[in-house]
């Protein structure tokens, strides 16, 4: 990855199996834990560089004492950002330029939106591993080694004009008038590999993390 820092922000709430996001785990240069994601963090056997948030959804604050208490950073639980926007500014503050978000599926529906709308800064996260799936921003090209009939579904992201090319996907994306709040959904891959290429503006790319092999 040359200079490119990654960093893995664990959040909380419900989050991917072990083995379903292990292409993703090796050899972080920087782990976040996000309040409750520390739970998560630990029963993956990683240890957290950083725990950050107000801690409000801790199952047991004693977790924390086993930890440097100059890496424990708590804030108020009234405050202007959120656990994950905390981690990802202290990810952003140690050089990483590559960030992967674990977790953060179920509960509240405005949490899940907080989320998504994080791809629409200028400066964003690289994906994101929900329960199921895998959110990865597509800002040039992205070639995908998945299972034949994976479903794929495609979202505008940041500022448009937007424009997408495609190669093994059933309904290919070029031409396709896109817009804010246009999408593709479901759509299908029939060559291994398969690529997609942001032609102008980004996108969020969606892929079942069960079919998922290799993103090259």
């Amino acid at each position: 990855m040359g200079n490119i820092k990654h960093a893995i922000i664990f959040i909380g709430g419900s989050g991917p199996q072990y083995e379903l996001c292990k292409p993703f785990l090796d050899q972080p240069d920087l782990v976040i834990a996000a309040d409750s994601g520390l739970i998560r963090c630990e029963q993956f056997g990683l240890a957290p560089d950083w725990i950050v948030g107000d801690m409000d959804s801790l199952d047991d604050l004693s977790r924390l004492s086993v930890y440097p208490q100059d890496r424990v950073v708590t804030y108020p639980v009234d405050k202007d950002y959120t656990d994950t926007e905390l981690a990802l500014q202290l990810a952003w503050e140690k050089g990483c330029t590559d960030v992967t978000l674990i977790g953060g599926g179920g509960g509240r529906t405005d949490h899940l939106l907080a989320i998504t709308a994080l791809f629409d800064r200028p400066q964003a996260p690289s994906r994101w591993i929900t329960e199921t799936e895998l959110v990865s921003l597509v800002e040039d090209r992205i070639e995908l080694s998945v299972s034949h009939n994976t479903l794929v579904s495609l979202f505008p992201a940041g500022e448009g004009p937007w424009q997408a090319e495609s190669t093994g996907l059933k309904w290919p994306l070029s031409g396709l008038p896109w817009r804010r709040g246009f999408f593709g959904l479901s759509n299908r891959v029939v060559q291994d590999p398969c690529s997609l290429r942001a032609v102008s503006g980004r996108f969020l790319l969606l892929i079942p993390l069960e079919a998922f092999k290799k993103v090259l």
